[in-house]
């Protein structure tokens, strides 16, 4: 039979988008990692940093410079999770580029808007690099002193001259934002400081992660019922609480307390309140909370402040990423978590993957996991909350985070992240001591990696 001419027309119109559509199979680890390998292209076609004339490590408006560092952090996943090493050299220069003249993420050229959630996220990755050992030049400061030096950065900036305590949004006094205190700058800390009190075993960390949570707490950020709240203005004492909810404030405290639960060997007040922050966190799983949904899906992952209004702004977009990482990660070290977690990660990959059929390339991911075909909105945060939501599917067969006990040592006795990681075969760490040999002539040259 001979196919009608406008059929044959469109078939050749979009016979390349359909052959190129993400395909997931999420009950096979090899076609997870497929379509991360897909996506993770998708992520660093954003990226122009080493272009002539453009800035190594960041991506340039519109998309702000913590959202660079969550996108290395990324990467060191992809790494850890596939065992792909084509970005390692990438990644190293990248985050070593922008670690600013005190080696604490404290850049120049970021003073007129960073924030203390904005350098957490820099010291976040770097801290991921340092659990999984991510190879490390070994010419430069160790992923674990980067990390230690935000740490004592925000130590430094704890603010107990209004509302007993907590951390600004803004670090400087003449940035919009310094009279609020928000639940992520000071959940990304309080992330940060378990996670360095696993790793390195050091009480004080530990001391300032109870800390942190106590007042966020007590201040009403965390609600008696575990809700995550966006922040609150400091004047008149903290007392007008914005009772918006974003998907990564509750995910930076739920892996936070699930760290501390790991590092306390299950004490029952943080696995307690592991539980209830990731219960309170159905909100925003699409049918978690609906009573009629007769289907079996427990719920697909929406950032419901935004999402469905069309308002999310362009750094918005990858709050869904990190809270799939973050939930992943909770898996590794707290695998009482692991029936719950990864049934919305599943459910949210798969919702992902239908989304991730866009654009010229046929891959291009959109926002709306819920939606059955793509929904024409894609950019940077799309692509990074997709891969994130795939990579964190395979967190449940991986190894956990490690800790000082199992790195090398520096010269100054703390730990360093500068061996490198096994791998089935020698793949990683091979292609970790070429492609930091191109990494400074790149710089020097301004000549494209891709």
């Amino acid at each position: 039979m001979q196919l009608p001419t406008w059929f044959s027309v469109l078939l050749c119109t979009f016979s390349p988008l359909l052959a190129n559509a993400l395909s997931l199979d999420i009950t096979s680890s090899t076609s997870i990692k497929n379509a991360s390998s897909v996506v993770a292209k998708n992520v660093l076609s954003y990226y122009h940093g080493t272009d002539p004339g453009q800035t190594i490590g960041i991506f340039g408006e519109p998309y702000p410079w913590w959202e660079a560092g969550a996108v290395w952090g990324s990467l060191i996943d992809y790494w850890n999770y596939t065992g792909d090493a084509q970005y390692v050299g990438l990644v190293q220069q990248a985050l070593l580029w922008q670690v600013g003249p005190d080696k604490d993420y404290m850049v120049p050229n970021q003073t007129v808007d960073e924030g203390n959630d904005d350098q957490a996220m820099w010291a976040l990755a770097a801290m991921r690099a340092a659990e999984l050992q991510f190879p490390n030049p070994s010419t430069s400061p160790s992923w674990l002193d980067l990390a230690i030096s935000v740490f004592n950065d925000q130590a430094g900036r704890w603010d107990t001259s209004t509302c007993d305590g907590g951390l600004r949004w803004q670090i400087y006094t003449f940035n919009k934002g310094y009279d609020y205190k928000n639940a992520i700058s000071t959940g990304a800390f309080f992330q940060l400081a378990a996670r360095l009190a696993r790793y390195t075993g050091n009480q004080t960390y530990a001391d300032w992660a109870s800390k942190s949570y106590d007042w966020t707490s007590s201040v009403g950020l965390i609600s008696h019922d575990y809700k995550v709240y966006d922040g609150v203005t400091v004047n008149p004492n903290c007392g007008s609480i914005d009772h918006i909810q974003w998907t990564y404030a509750a995910g930076a405290f739920m892996y936070g307390s699930a760290v501390m639960t790991n590092f306390t060997n299950t004490n029952a007040t943080w696995e307690t309140r592991t539980n209830d922050l990731l219960s309170s966190m159905s909100v925003f799983f699409t049918g978690a909370n609906d009573t009629n949904d007769t289907s079996a899906s427990p719920g697909i992952m929406t950032e419901v402040s935004c999402e469905s209004f069309g308002t999310c702004s362009s750094d918005q977009y990858a709050y869904k990423g990190l809270t799939a990482q973050w939930m992943g990660e909770a898996m590794q070290i707290a695998p009482f978590t692991a029936d719950t977690i990864l049934s919305y990660l599943k459910s949210s990959a798969q919702g992902a993957a239908k989304q991730c059929s866009g654009g010229n390339n046929g891959t291009a991911c959109g926002t709306q996991w819920t939606k059955n075909n793509y929904d024409g909105e894609t950019g940077l945060g799309q692509e990074l909350s997709a891969l994130n939501v795939f990579l964190a599917n395979l967190a449940v067969n991986s190894s956990a985070p490690t800790n000082a006990n199992t790195t090398a040592t520096t010269t100054s006795g703390k730990p360093s992240a500068s061996s490198s990681k096994p791998s089935s075969g020698t793949q990683r760490v091979w292609a970790a001591s070429w492609t930091w040999s191109f990494v400074i002539p790149a710089a020097l040259l301004s000549l494209s990696v891709f």
